[in-house]
């Protein structure tokens, strides 16, 4: 398809996953209520869908790489909807648990294939704007996601926050599938089912026990769990060290940028969410605030994510990705560090203003590094290893500003957070500057290159992500 039916197709998949993570937030105390559940029975909902997610991300962008990135989205999106149709009809607690498995497991096809479609769609030196627009999106959707999924739920019950995403995700996926057949000719990768399986255990094993660490504390099960994670993913390194053809390949996470770029999504969606969660402590238990002013002082946070992805395309061709990232990355770091010390709405505000800002230029420049120094054959494991950061990072700083907070007060975690968000400064120093080098599609040479008869003729990009 066209590139703006490309552009649409991708926007819509992360908006659906960003809407769903949100909306069921604030819809949980009334489905606890409603299928008579516990509290550990509830935060499974969430927990079930992380784990599915991040064992799975990488693994399920090499099969965009391999079977075409158009037929994973399309696989992903169909399933994902069916899957949240499925969980608005169930009857009970242990089948909306199990129902949000599969829909991690569509989840996680679908991520990668969003970035994937718009690396062979769009040349290189044409991704800022795309990137932007995704983003945005994204914001617009962690904006209006709580406020959507309060009214639906207070409106209508907890089944219809599930329904939300029913329609565009059957649209979009069978408009995609519709397309798929021409993936047929592209050339076939590599799986690398053992060392997929070793990746799966160590990453969704890393995430059980942070997930859990904050509820249930150390204890001899999540400790196994945590070991067997490490050992999982020690075996993972010696495998793919010794593959012929390994599941994350060289071209990818052997280029410095790609690596530091990831590094930093860590450590600022680590930084984010972890702030977040110890902000809404220290606005209601100190403060006094109701939920609802809890919402309206952290609203420029979202205002100003959305604001700052399309200056980050034009920062980005001018001052490169290296001083952008650096720049956001201290921005970021200076406003959890003022939340920290914040003792009134308008300065709490002010944090959150800081906070949008520097993680919306980030995700839109790191993102921009790893999808376009990446070759266009493995634009699904690049973009698998963008997903895994985006979600290993929040979980590891909710599980970090929870431990903390046992430890201490609210504020607590802020400053330890601030800390951890500038510790990624460091890393942008891998990361290019204006003009800076680009990797070859393997469809043909670099946009510029003299015609020479020793250079075969350059075929077109093919439109394969929707």
């Amino acid at each position: 398809m066209r590139p703006a039916v490309t552009l649409a197709a991708s926007i819509a998949g992360a908006v659906v996953v960003a809407l769903d993570g949100t909306v069921l937030t604030v819809a949980q105390p009334t489905l606890q209520r409603d299928l008579h559940a516990s509290v550990a029975g509830v935060q499974w909902t969430s927990t079930g869908y992380l784990v599915a997610v991040a064992g799975l991300l990488v693994f399920a962008g090499r099969l965009g790489d391999r079977y075409g990135h158009r037929l994973t989205f399309a696989v992903g999106m169909l399933g994902f909807g069916a899957a949240s149709a499925g969980v608005a009809v169930a009857p009970g607690i242990g089948w909306v648990i199990a129902l949000r498995v599969v829909q991690g497991v569509f989840g996680a096809l679908l991520q990668p294939a969003t970035l994937g479609m718009l690396r062979t769609a769009f040349p290189p030196d044409r991704l800022r704007g795309p990137l932007a627009s995704r983003t945005a999106a994204i914001g617009v959707a962690a904006a209006a996601g709580p406020v959507l999924g309060g009214a639906l739920a207070t409106g209508s019950g907890w089944r219809a926050v599930f329904l939300v995403n029913v329609v565009p995700a059957l649209l979009f996926g069978g408009l995609a599938l519709a397309r798929a057949p021409s993936d047929a000719a592209r050339p076939r990768v590599a799986l690398d089912l053992p060392g997929a399986l070793l990746l799966a255990a160590s990453l969704a094993g890393a995430a059980h026990a942070l997930v859990t660490l904050p509820a249930a504390g150390w204890s001899l099960p999540g400790g196994l769990v945590a070991a067997g994670a490490v050992l999982a993913g020690v075996a993972f390194v010696r495998h793919e060290r010794r593959a012929p053809r390994p599941l994350v390949p060289a071209d990818v996470v052997g280029v410095p940028a790609v690596r530091a770029a990831l590094g930093v999504l860590v450590a600022v969606s680590a930084a984010l969410n972890g702030a977040l969660f110890a902000c809404v402590y220290v606005l209601q238990n100190d403060l006094g605030l109701t939920p609802l002013r809890c919402a309206l002082v952290s609203l420029p946070l979202p205002a100003l994510l959305i604001a700052a992805a399309p200056a980050s395309a034009v920062l980005l061709r001018r001052a490169g990705a290296r001083r952008t990232t650096a720049t956001a990355v201290g921005v970021l770091a200076l406003g959890v560090l003022l939340l920290s010390r914040a003792y009134g709405p308008a300065v709490f505000a002010a944090g959150f203003a800081l906070v949008g800002a520097g993680f919306g230029t980030v995700m839109v420049t790191a993102t921009h590094v790893v999808v376009r120094q990446s070759p266009a054959a493995s634009a699904g494991v690049a973009g698998g290893l963008q997903q895994t950061a985006m979600n290993a990072g929040p979980v590891l700083g909710v599980a970090a500003a929870t431990v903390l907070m046992d430890l201490g007060d609210a504020r607590t975690p802020l400053a330890v957070l601030a800390l951890g968000a500038a510790a990624a400064l460091p890393l942008a120093r891998a990361l290019p500057g204006p003009g800076g080098p680009v990797v070859a599609d393997p469809a043909g040479p670099p946009r510029g290159t003299p015609p020479a008869e020793t250079i075969p003729p350059r075929r077109s990009l093919r439109h394969d992500d929707v």
